[in-house]
């Protein structure tokens, strides 16, 4: 099957989309498109012409996907948020909430595809093909942790369980709450690697965090708990003050736990496992 055969294309636009296909450039940039066709309003017009005749989607100013043969002569096709979010930006990874989801550490499914990354970026919350994406920038040392997947002819980069988790517990309000935490710790339960995460709360460098994984952890009920050396090691990492719970929620705290120096504001039935 040629291009001709879905849609009608001059030569010159089915070499040109050919060109990228054949170099793995499924979504490209302005400028790639200039290296083929040249720099100048022609190749501008040509790409606008492709996006009228729904062989390209305008993802974002400068930057455009190739609808794949498998649209059909009527060019209905959505892309996977996870492979467009992977290229919003660049150094970017899937995280938050939406990691939670990946792992299957959340029954609720966020209507936002989370995106971090070291990048500065202008639109904070751009929506493409009808999807919105919240893109979160990061300091560099806080950019690790990356679980590579394929989906389809796209490598596709997510933070893995033990850095998903941290990273929510920075930011509860990326992830639905600290309680949502709390139900993915016990969905994971027997899944983490809890040295992997003593090490990554050692380069995360968040007292916060710290407190926060601390107090779930113990408070959660999971039957395959962090061993007592390694709490103990979390307890070393612990900065002076106390942290909220959840920073997310306006609830007013009712106890200090001092033995991880958390203000706790949310109820803590609602944190242990349900039988």
């Amino acid at each position: 099957m040629t291009y001709h055969n879905i849609i009608s294309l001059s030569d010159a636009e089915a070499s040109f989309l050919t060109i990228l296909v054949a170099s793995g450039k499924q979504i490209f940039a302005t400028k790639d498109a200039y290296e083929v066709l040249g720099e100048g309003k022609a190749t501008r017009d040509a790409l606008a012409r492709l996006v009228d005749k729904g062989w390209l989607e305008r993802i974002e100013k400068g930057k455009y996907l190739i609808v794949p043969l498998e649209a059909g002569p009527d060019r209905t096709w959505t892309e996977d948020a996870y492979v467009i979010a992977g290229h919003l930006v660049s150094h970017a990874v899937v995280g938050y909430w939406s990691a939670l989801n990946y792992w299957n550490l959340t029954e609720q499914v966020p209507r936002v595809t989370y995106v971090q990354t070291t990048a500065r970026k202008e639109r904070r919350t751009p929506q493409v093909l009808g999807m919105p994406f919240r893109i979160v920038r990061v300091k560099p040392r806080k950019f690790f942790g990356c679980h590579v997947y394929r989906a389809g002819p796209f490598q596709v980069e997510v933070t893995d369980r033990e850095k998903t988790i941290v990273d929510c517990l920075d930011r509860p309000e990326l992830s639905g709450g600290v309680g949502q935490v709390g139900e993915a710790l016990l969905a994971g339960d027997g899944d983490f690697d809890w040295d992997r995460m003593t090490d990554y709360l050692h380069r995360f460098g968040s007292g916060a965090v710290v407190k926060r994984l601390g107090f779930l952890v113990e408070s959660v009920e999971l039957t395959h708990p962090p061993e007592r050396a390694v709490l103990h090691g979390w307890l070393d990492l612990l900065t002076a003050g106390i942290s909220k719970l959840d920073p997310s929620t306006p609830r007013k705290p009712h106890r200090i736990a001092t033995r991880w120096r958390i203000e706790v504001n949310l109820p803590e039935e609602g944190l242990r496992r349900r039988t």
